[in-house]
Parts: C-alpha cells; sequence; structure tokens
C-alpha cells in the first residue's frame, strides 16, 4: 500500500496474479489453429515456435516429453491445430501456448511425416535408382526379415513348399509394428548381413492400417536398407500400400506373397526344403 493509499503490485505480485488468472481452467485443455512460425528446435528436446494468424500471434512450447511423440517435423508455414493448456512464464511476463499435442490442419499427422522424410531421404540420393542392385535371378538361399508369427511368414512358406520346396529359406525374426519394431528390423537386416549366407532379403510384413505399417516409414529402417550388402525386396501390406522401405530397396512387391512368386520364378532346385531361425 502506498503512503497516498494506493495499492501497489510488485512485479512478481502482479506475474503471479496474472498466471493464476489464466490457468484458472478458463484456457485449460483448448485448440488453437494457426500456422506456424519461428521453429526452434532446441538441443533439449524441446520445441519452441509461434503460432499466427492475420490478427495475432502468440508464443508456443512444445516440451521434450511431448515433442518427441510427433510423428512430423514442425515447419515454417504449415497450418496446423495445436492442443493445450495457455499459461505464463513469468519471468518474462509473457503468456504462450504450452503444446500437449499438434496435428497438420487438413491432412493426417502420418502422410504430412511420411512426404517429409520421402523428400529428405530422396534429395539425399538414397532412393537414386543408380544405387539400385539387380536382385539375383536364381537365388538358391533367400533371407527373410518379419514376424515369427505373422501370416505374412506363413504365406510365404506355403507359396514356397507349394511350388518350389527344395528352396532355403532363412527366418531373421522382428517385430514388425509396435514401440521397439523399427529398431528389430534394422537390427534383423545387420544380422542376415552379417550371416552372409542369404543371396536377397525379403523384408516386410502382411497388410494392416497406417500405424501398423509405420515401422517401415522409420527413418533407420530405410538406412539398412540401403546400406545392407544384400539386395532387398521390400514387401509390406497389400498392393495399394507404399511405405519409405519401398522407395529404399532394390526391388518393390506388392505384398510378401508376391515377393516369394517373384524369386519363385528363378531359383535353383534345391535338394531339400530348409527354414532356420536366427
Amino acid at each position: 500500500m502506498g503512503g497516498d493509499g494506493r495499492f501497489i503490485f510488485t512485479v512478481g505480485d502482479l506475474s503471479r496474479r496474472l498466471k493464476r488468472h489464466l490457468e484458472d481452467g478458463t484456457f485449460t485443455n483448448i485448440w488453437v489453429a494457426g500456422e506456424v512460425s519461428n521453429v526452434t528446435y532446441h538441443a533439449s528436446g524441446h520445441v519452441y515456435l509461434t503460432l499466427k494468424d492475420e490478427f495475432a500471434a502468440i508464443d508456443c512450447a512444445l516440451f521434450r516429453g511431448k515433442a518427441t511423440k510427433l510423428k512430423f517435423r514442425l515447419e515454417k508455414g504449415q497450418q496446423v491445430e495445436a492442443f493445450g493448456n495457455v499459461g505464463m512464464y513469468e519471468k518474462r511476463g509473457s503468456v504462450q501456448l504450452l503444446i500437449d499435442r499438434v496435428i497438420p490442419a487438413g491432412q493426417g499427422e502420418l502422410q504430412v511425416a511420411f512426404e517429409q522424410m520421402k523428400k529428405r531421404l530422396e534429395l539425399e540420393g538414397l532412393f537414386d535408382p543408380a544405387r539400385k542392385r539387380p536382385i539375383p535371378g536364381h537365388p538358391a538361399v533367400v533371407g527373410i526379415v518379419t514376424s515369427p508369427t505373422g501370416a505374412a511368414l506363413f504365406d510365404m512358406l506355403r507359396t514356397t513348399k507349394v511350388h518350389f520346396p527344395r528352396l532355403t529359406m532363412l527366418l531373421y525374426p522382428a517385430k514388425v509394428q509396435g514401440d521397439g519394431a523399427a529398431e528389430e528390423v534394422a537390427r534383423a537386416i545387420a544380422l542376415a548381413n552379417a550371416d552372409g549366407r542369404a543371396e536377397v532379403l525379403i523384408v516386410g510384413r502382411g497388410g494392416g492400417s497406417a500405424e501398423d505399417l509405420w515401422t517401415f516409414n522409420e527413418e533407420r529402417v530405410a538406412r539398412a536398407i540401403a546400406s545392407s550388402a544384400i539386395p532387398v525386396i521390400s514387401a509390406v501390406g497389400h498392393e495399394v500400400d507404399y511405405t519409405i522401405a519401398d522407395f529404399a530397396a532394390d526391388w518393390r512387391c506388392a505384398t510378401p506373397t508376391a515377393a516369394a512368386i517373384r524369386l519363385l520364378l528363378f531359383q535353383n532346385r534345391r535338394q531339400r526344403s530348409e527354414v532356420n531361425v536366427f
């Protein structure tokens, strides 16, 4: 209280009261639409950006725990919808939107992520036709990287058993969806290369939703395929499904069964059929 009866806030008092007012629930769990600008990916893992429209702009923060869940990369000029809470950074007296989730406006998050990844790796030359190797015309030993319990594996084995039972198949098992699946697929490709017996690798899985197939859009899987010394056939999902793995591989087949049939047309007869698991 001032000597003349005026009530005087300290800066800290005013900031704290404003913060409490902003965070009283009125601006909690809200969606905000706007254009992305001033994006900064901090070394800490946090992402800072501004959302704007023709009338105003607001600073935003996407902290590391939330940022790691983003499938796509935030870029200047994107139209997005952000979900979160309005808060106040007291030290600067600035209002900001603390984002929990952000999605592209008018497009699916996974589709945007796919297009971004495809463009970046294409510019890098990972999909260059000049680096593609021919698939061996007469493979005697075929490696398969897929789930050991999935329908894709059994379809391929049934196809080869019926049409060419003497082909040797080497299974390098990997989880093909969910947390850790991309790491397992990449590791299985590396294992097949270290083993060195397979003359060609089929990498893939059966059909599913875009989320189910997302493992084969992960950068580490694309790089594992591109760096494989063994030629790779990508066989993911159904005929209409395209993944980053399809572009990185030396050959793309519409389905795992189609990949098996493709090889059977040109492989040599052997004395016996073998299926080994690593």
